[in-house]
């Protein structure tokens, strides 16, 4: 007999195999963004509220997932060590209380996905939003960033400057005073910066693709 925790946890498991929160899938899936959040699990009475058949076809549909495959996601027994991975909308990184001046998460305001281990317990997650990142990132992709890894020339970056505006580009040269970051998108400038000016800069990780 199949349980409502086996059914969300199948999607769940559907979502993070395609670099995706909950809300992500239901978008990409062409529902409302909130179909598949936590919060629409159980009603306000406190009654278990089971996500559609329609709705799990569609997700199905819309990650090329066949049905053998999501029952292999809802049996316990093939699952892979999965953890919890703070996420947060890419335009909310840019605002207070989500870091310190690190650029470690912190702060309440988290969602989570559900994620492969990573190798740094500070690992988070950003979904990105908007077309300023295409072609490599689209709207809805999701990445994971790592603020303890170390950064080389030619990485993938998140940077924040001490103003709050937050991007996503590539390394091209970082020295004690000035930082040089390529963009993603040929319609958008590169970056020189000084170091002064930057409150943190970590390396992103992983990516959905």
């Amino acid at each position: 007999m199949l349980t409502h925790a086996q059914i969300w946890t199948a999607l769940d498991r559907l979502a993070a195999r395609s670099g995706l929160s909950a809300s992500g899938l239901a978008k990409r899936a062409g529902l409302d963004p909130t179909t598949f959040n936590r919060s629409k699990r159980i009603t306000p009475d406190g009654r278990a509220r089971w996500p559609s058949t329609e709705s799990i076809a569609k997700a199905l549909a819309a990650t090329g997932t066949d049905v053998d495959t999501f029952v292999e996601l809802i049996t316990e027994n093939a699952r892979k060590p999965i953890h919890g991975v703070p996420v947060i909308g890419f335009a909310e990184a840019g605002s207070g209380g989500y870091f310190d001046d690190g650029g470690f998460p912190v702060g309440t305001g988290w969602d989570e996905i559900p994620f492969p281990a990573v190798n740094d317990e500070h690992a988070y997650a950003l979904e990105i939003s908007g077309e300023s990142m295409q072609p490599l990132y689209r709207d809805g992709d999701m990445i994971v960033v790592s603020p303890s890894s170390p950064i080389r020339r030619g990485d993938r970056v998140v940077l924040k400057t001490r103003e709050g505006e937050v991007m996503v580009k590539e390394l091209k040269r970082k020295t004690a005073k000035t930082i040089e970051l390529k963009s993603l998108n040929s319609e958008h400038g590169d970056r020189l910066l000084s170091m002064s000016d930057v409150m943190w800069v970590a390396r992103i990780v992983w990516a959905s693709q």
